[in-house]
């Protein structure tokens, strides 16, 4: 998969292609129904097909401050991308400069000069130009001034309310950072396909993990993470270059037994010991399984550890 930052880096001998644009954070069911779509016209067509996502979330530069969780970091993204049948990521710088164009410049400069759209797939909710002005319908216009064709995607939506038989929202990348927030993990999963995952530099603690006999891997995550919320979970860690997932008994939270102050992620894995110190490694997170608590002895948090072990053993019978 090719991947490139920045329109004007486009490779020159790029082709008509099929193209779609969005955050795709997450790279939810939502999102997979509209880029599965557009493999398919392209693999229809003969043509590359191409995603247009923008870094920094565009909250960030509207609104500096009120970045949004991130539930997948552009590497991620990408990847997720690649493993869906997408040819190419053209990643867009988004600036002030960019989110003042309107839609028929944004479409002359970015889907038609730089790559050349034949086909744009889109969904049902989609929106584009300077205040979000541009929709559907006006792409069609601008598709049959530029010469190309629109489809839009209605979304699949979360099911059907069991009680007043109605059907529930789409999927989105704010309803899942809802459920991470609220350590409802079983149901970000089912919103995402796969569990939720963070990434990060194993980075070393107070070593009191080590000390009750249950060593964990402390990690670092990047800035803007969705972290799921205080508490315990049954997860897996993956190394990087490693295919072999460690469960893993992970904690959220400042400690409060040993009154702790900053949030900390650890990892407590099941099973397996190396030093892990400055590796990359990832966490997926599989389901909550009690809240963060203080406890008034050292005795009585080591007998809770060694339940949650057994616990994490319970919820991962299951393939990873």
């Amino acid at each position: 998969m090719k991947i490139w930052r920045g329109a004007d880096q486009t490779p020159l001998d790029w082709g008509r292609s099929v193209v779609t644009v969005g955050v795709f954070d997450g790279v939810h069911r939502g999102h997979q129904q509209v880029i599965s779509r557009a493999v398919a016209t392209a693999t229809a067509r003969g043509l590359c097909s191409v995603v247009v996502t923008f870094d920094p979330h565009p909250v960030e530069v509207l609104r500096p401050g009120k970045h949004p969780p991130v539930l997948t970091p552009v590497g991620r993204k990408t990847e997720l991308l690649r493993q869906l049948g997408i040819d190419a990521v053209c990643v867009l710088p988004f600036t002030v400069e960019l989110s003042h164009r309107g839609p028929d410049e944004f479409t002359h400069e970015i889907l038609v000069s730089a790559l050349h759209a034949a086909v744009v797939v889109v969904g049902e909710n989609f929106r584009f130009g300077h205040r979000a002005t541009g929709d559907v319908g006006l792409l069609r216009k601008l598709g049959e001034r530029f010469g190309f064709i629109v489809e839009g995607c209605m979304l699949e939506r979360r099911g059907v309310d069991g009680i007043n038989n109605v059907e529930q929202p789409i999927y989105s990348s704010t309803y899942i950072r809802a459920c991470v927030a609220a350590g409802d993990m079983v149901s970000s999963a089912a919103a995402l396909g796969r569990p939720h995952r963070i990434e990060g530099l194993v980075v070393r603690g107070d070593q009191r993990g080590s000390e009750l006999g249950f060593p964990t891997a402390n990690l670092a995550p990047p800035a803007f993470t969705a972290l799921p919320a205080d508490g315990i979970y049954a997860g897996w860690l993956r190394r990087a270059r490693k295919d072999e997932p460690i469960p893993a008994a992970i904690s959220v939270g400042s400690n409060p037994t040993f009154a702790g102050q900053a949030r900390r992620v650890e990892a407590h894995l099941l099973d397996f010991a190396a030093d892990l110190y400055g590796e990359q490694v990832t966490l997926d997170f599989v389901d909550w399984l009690r809240p963060m608590r203080r406890f008034d002895t050292t005795e009585q948090l080591v007998a809770a550890i060694a339940a949650d072990v057994e616990n994490t053993r319970r919820v991962l019978t299951g393939p990873a």
